[in-house]
C-alpha cells in the first residue's frame, strides 16, 4: 500500500515514534511531509516516551495521535498503556503502527525470533484491538476495519496495526547524512587497537557487527566481546553489572547516540556507582543509522556535559580519529569513570556481514573469557 494512502486513512495529524527499518515507507514519508516539526511530528528517546507524548497531544488537542514503532519497543509501552492510556484510567486514543520484526515463518536476526512471536498476543493481552497489514492488504479493506473500530477510538480504547515486510511502499528518496568525517568502523579499530586484551560491550546495530568483522580482520577470535544483538540502550548498564563484579578489568563499552538516549537513566546510575575500570564511548553520528538513518537529538543534546553532572570522572569529546588517538593514549595511563564522545559520519560499507556466531556461543565465549578460562 502506498504510504500517503495509509496515513490518508489514519487521518491523524500528528505522529511520534521511534524509527524501524520495517517502516521505512512511514519514516521517509513523515520526514519529506514535516521533518521535525513539534506539531506534527517528533522521534522521541523510547516508546514509552512516544506514548506519553502522543498522550499530552490528545489531552490539548482532543485528536488521536500515531506513535509508529518497531516490536522490541512493546515492553517499553506496557506501562503507560496499562497505567495510562488505558479506559480504566484516564482512556486517551492512540493508533499504534508497529513494524513486525521476526515475524513467524519469516528469516530474521535472533534478536526478533521470540518478539516477532509474542507481538500479536501483547496487544490481545493489553487489549488492543489489532489488524495486520501485508502487501495484499487494500485501502479499502483498511478504511473498511477504521471505520469498525472508530466507536472503539471514541471511547478511548487504543487500536494498533502491525506491519509486515513490505506491506508500506514510498517512492521518494530520503538522503540523511552529517558533517562529520570519521566513519565508525574506523573508530572501532581504533578503540580495538588500544583496548587490547579488555573486554568489550558494543550497542545493538551495526557497532557490534563491525567489531565482529574487525576482530576477523586482524585474526582474533570473538572471546573478548559481548555483542549486544538487541536490548537498545542497555549496553552500558550490561558493561557497569560486568565492571563491578569484575574489579581487576577495564571494560569498555561501545555505545551510539539513539542507544543513549534511549535510557539515558542508565549514566546517572553509571555515575553514582562510579566504577574505576569501565571506559564509556559514544559513537555519535546523530542518526538512527541501522533501521535507515532519522536523526536523534544527540544533535542537540550535549551528551559530554551530561556525563560530567552525572558524575563521570575524566569526560572527552572529539571529532576525528587523530584526536581520538591522542585520549586513548592518555586514558591507558588513567583510573576512574571515563566517557568519550566521537563525533561520527554516517554510513557503513555495503558488504557490511553479520555476527556468524550464535548469541548464546557468544555468550559463553564471553563468559569463559571474563572466568579466565
Amino acid at each position: 500500500m502506498n504510504i500517503g494512502r495509509f496515513v490518508e486513512i489514519l487521518g491523524a495529524d500528528f505522529f511520534t515514534g521511534v524509527p524501524d527499518s520495517q517502516l521505512k515507507a512511514l519514516c521517509n514519508y513523515l520526514m519529506d511531509k514535516y521533518g521535525i516539526d513539534p506539531k506534527h511530528h517528533i522521534i522521541a528517546a523510547n516508546e514509552g516516551n512516544c506514548v506519553a507524548l502522543a498522550a499530552g497531544y490528545h489531552l490539548a488537542t482532543g485528536k488521536v495521535p500515531v506513535v509508529y514503532m518497531q516490536n522490541s519497543g512493546e515492553g517499553n509501552i506496557i506501562n503507560p498503556i496499562a497505567s495510562l492510556l488505558h479506559e480504566k484510567v484516564y482512556g486517551i486514543p492512540v493508533i499504534f503502527v508497529i513494524g513486525w520484526r521476526g515475524e513467524p515463518g519469516i528469516h530474521d536476526e535472533p534478536q526478533h525470533i521470540y518478539q516477532g512471536e509474542v507481538t500479536l498476543k501483547l496487544l490481545d493481552d493489553m487489549e488492543i484491538e489489532n489488524m495486520v497489514i501485508s502487501k495484499d492488504t487494500t485501502a479499502d479493506e483498511l478504511t473498511a476495519w477504521l471505520i469498525d473500530h472508530r466507536e472503539a477510538l471514541e471511547r478511548g480504547r487504543d487500536i494498533a496495526f502491525v506491519i509486515k515486510k513490505g506491506a508500506l511502499s514510498y517512492d521518494q528518496k530520503v538522503e540523511y547524512k552529517n558533517d562529520h568525517k570519521a566513519t565508525r568502523e574506523e573508530i572501532i579499530e581504533h578503540i580495538v587497537k588500544y583496548s587490547g586484551d579488555d573486554p568489550i560491550v558494543s550497542t545493538t546495530g551495526k557497532a557490534s557487527r563491525e567489531l565482529f568483522e574487525i576482530r576477523v580482520r586482524n585474526g582474533q577470535d570473538h572471546k573478548r566481546d559481548f555483542l549486544t544483538v538487541g536490548s537498545m540502550g542497555h549496553a552500558s548498564s550490561i558493561a557497569l553489572g560486568i565492571a563491578i563484579n569484575k574489579p581487576d578489568r577495564r571494560i569498555w563499552c561501545i555505545d551510539g547516540d539513539g542507544a543513549v538516549l534511549m535510557h539515558m537513566g542508565a549514566m546517572a546510575v553509571i555515575g553514582a556507582v562510579r566504577p574505576s575500570n569501565m571506559v564509556h564511548i559514544l559513537i555519535n553520528n546523530n542518526a538512527h543509522e541501522t533501521v535507515g538513518g532519522m536523526p536523534t537529538v544527540a544533535g542537540k543534546t550535549d551528551v559530554p556535559s551530561i556525563a560530567r553532572a552525572c558524575g563521570y570522572e575524566s569526560v572527552y569529546s572529539v571529532s576525528d580519529t587523530d584526536e581520538l588517538d591522542k585520549v586513548l593514549e592518555k586514558i591507558i595511563e588513567i583510573k576512574g569513570l571515563i566517557f568519550i564522545e566521537i563525533k561520527t559520519a554516517m554510513g557503513a560499507r555495503e558488504d557490511l556481514g553479520r555476527p556468524t556466531t550464535t548469541a548464546k556461543e557468544n555468550k559463553i565465549n564471553f563468559m569463559n573469557f571474563l572466568a579466565g578460562e
